[in-house]
């Protein structure tokens, strides 16, 4: 009897999916953004409902395009970076130390959300936006490349919005 290769039992499993830990168990995705000051998306990502939030930071931080300055050359990486706390740990506070992005990351049980509001709010409103596309509102592509395609046609139109107003 040969092998094959079946699902696993209780539902499709697709790339980039996890069990959500929030949806009893059902596999879903998570849309990533990294903008800038004013809320215009940089590098937009998906990965797994279940993968932690400080594990998907350095492809979003590597997925920057180069940003124009006014003097001088193009600026290869950001100066600074603000996260959550969902990105409280070493390896991600090494790896920005290492590229020398200063880093302004909330600690656990230390410091309120309050005082990384002040700058995050954008970041948050511009995270809601992607919700709002009804094809992004559920995932209905099996490719993982597709849904990442959608999710950047929502980037781009945030990013028209914003610009044109």
């Amino acid at each position: 009897m040969r092998d094959r290769l079946r699902q696993p039992q209780g539902g499709k499993r697709r790339p980039l999916t996890g069990p959500n830990p929030t949806d009893r168990g059902k596999p879903g995705s998570k849309i990533h953004l990294v903008t800038d000051r004013n809320g215009l998306p940089l590098s937009p990502g998906i990965s797994g409902a279940n993968m932690h939030d400080s594990l998907g930071l350095q492809p979003l931080v590597r997925g920057i395009p180069p940003i124009r300055s006014r003097r001088g050359p193009r600026r290869r990486r950001p100066a600074k970076l603000h996260a959550d706390k969902g990105y409280d740990y070493d390896h991600p506070r090494r790896w920005l130390r290492q590229r020398r992005i200063r880093h302004r990351i909330a600690r656990k049980g230390i410091e309120s959300s309050t005082r990384l509001g002040r700058h995050r709010w954008v970041v948050e409103r511009t995270v809601s936006w992607p919700a709002g596309c009804r094809r992004l509102h559920r995932r209905y592509e099996r490719k993982a490349e597709h849904f990442l395609a959608f999710v950047g046609i929502a980037a781009a139109l945030i990013a028209y919005r914003r610009l044109t107003k």
